[in-house]
C-alpha cells in the first residue's frame, strides 16, 4: 500500500484484547505517538471512549474507511473498524460473554493479513481461561491464528527489542502441560520448529547464517543418558540432520548454563523446549521491552509480552512500552517483507 506521494505505508491492524484488562488503555496510549504506518484498531467505540474519560485522556477516534490509501497514524487520534461488545464491560472483571467480540477482532485481524488489506496484525493480551469458559477452546493466539490461517506448525518466539545483542528465544513447545511435554518432543518437531526459526530469522530479521543454540529437554542435557534419553535419541540427531543441509546449530545444551553472557554471545537465537524453560529467562532480562512474535504463519503477527494486568485495568498505570515495540517490529517486518 502507498500513500499519494508513492511511498509504502502499512496498514497494521491492532486487535481488541481483553476489554476487562489493560488493553483498552494501552491501544490508547498508541494515540500519543507517530507511527510510520496507519493503525487501525478493532474494538469498540464505546468502551475506548469510555476508557479514555475514565483515564482523563484525550483521543479522537476516528472511522476506519478501508478504501482510502493508508497515511501515517498522528497522535492524537485512533482509526477505529468497530467490533462491538455484547455485554456491558466491567473493569476488571472479564466476561464469557464477550468472548465472541474478541474472538471477532482476532478474525477479522488474520482475515485481513490473509486478504492483503492489513500488512501486519498487533495483539494486546487476552484472557485465555475466559474465552475457553465461553465453549470455545482456546490454549492462546499462537496456536489459534495458526488454525485461522492454515500454518500447519506456529512457532513463538519472545525477543527483546533493544539492545546492541538481542535475545530471542523459540520454543518447541508452548502451551502445553508440563507432563505432556516429553512426549510432544518428537523428531520431526525439533526439525520443523528449528527450520522454521532459521528461515524467519533471515526473511524477517536479515540474518544471513543465523547461528542458533539449541537446549535438551532435561537437566544437563541428558548427561549421557543419565538424566534422561531424549537429548541421546531426539534432539542431537535432529540437529545432526539440520547440519547436514547446512545450519548452524549447537550440540543440545543445558539449559541451566546456555543463558550466560559468554554462551548467548555467540548465537543469534535459542530454541527451548517448552514454555517455562526459556521465557522466564528472556522476561527477567526485559520485562515490558520484549515482543511475542509468531513465526510460521503465513502473515506477520506480533505481541506484547505480558497479561491483561485486571489489577490495573483503569487504574492509568499500565505501561504500554511492549505494545510500542510489538507495532515497532509489526512496521518493520512488514516493510522487510515488501522489499
Amino acid at each position: 500500500m502507498t500513500d499519494n506521494t508513492g511511498n509504502s505505508v502499512p496498514r497494521i491492524a491492532i486487535t481488541a484484547g481483553e476489554p476487562a484488562g489493560i488493553a483498552p488503555d494501552i491501544t490508547l496510549a498508541l494515540a500519543r505517538r507517530d507511527w510510520d504506518a496507519e493503525l487501525v484498531v478493532l474494538s469498540d467505540n464505546e468502551l475506548l471512549q469510555q476508557r479514555a474519560d475514565a483515564l482523563g485522556f484525550q483521543v479522537a477516534l476516528q472511522s476506519y474507511d478501508p478504501n482510502q490509501a493508508p497515511a501515517p497514524s498522528r497522535g492524537g487520534a485512533l482509526t477505529i473498524a468497530p467490533i462491538h461488545f455484547q455485554h456491558p464491560v466491567r473493569t476488571g472483571k472479564p466476561d464469557a460473554d464477550n468472548a465472541g467480540s474478541v474472538l471477532e477482532s482476532l478474525n477479522r485481524a488474520c482475515d485481513g493479513c490473509m486478504q492483503k488489506e492489513f500488512d501486519a496484525m498487533v495483539t494486546p493480551p487476552i484472557q485465555k481461561s475466559t474465552i475457553s469458559d465461553s465453549g470455545t477452546p482456546f490454549s492462546g493466539h499462537t496456536e489459534y491464528l495458526a488454525e485461522r490461517s492454515g500454518a500447519a506448525l506456529p512457532v513463538m518466539m519472545l525477543a527483546t527489542a533493544t539492545g546492541n545483542k538481542p535475545l530471542r528465544v523459540a520454543l518447541v513447545t508452548t502451551h502445553l502441560p508440563l507432563r505432556a511435554v516429553a512426549d510432544a518432543i518428537t523428531r520431526e518437531r525439533v526439525i520443523d520448529t528449528i527450520r522454521i526459526v532459521n528461515h524467519d530469522l533471515q526473511k524477517h530479521f536479515g540474518i544471513g547464517n543465523p547461528s542458533i543454540a539449541v537446549l535438551g529437554l532435561n537437566p544437563h542435557a541428558g548427561e549421557d543418558g543419565h538424566l534422561g534419553t531424549e537429548e541421546q535419541q531426539i534432539i542431537q540427531p535432529a540437529i545432526e540432520e539440520l547440519r547436514a543441509d547446512g545450519l548452524n546449530l549447537s550440540d543440545a545444551l543445558p539449559a541451566d548454563t546456555a543463558f550466560t553472557q559468554r554462551a548467548l554471545g555467540n548465537y543469534d537465537a535459542v530454541v527451548a523446549m517448552y514454555h517455562d524453560q526459556g521465557l522466564p529467562v528472556i522476561k527477567h532480562a526485559g520485562f515490558g521491552d520484549v515482543v511475542n512474535v509468531t513465526l510460521g504463519l503465513p502473515i506477520i503477527r506480533t505481541s506484547v509480552d505480558h497479561g491483561t494486568a485486571l489489577d490495573l485495568a483503569g487504574s492509568g498505570d499500565a505501561d504500554p512500552e511492549s505494545l510500542y515495540q510489538a507495532v515497532d517490529l509489526a512496521i518493520t517486518m512488514a516493510k522487510g517483507r515488501r522489499n
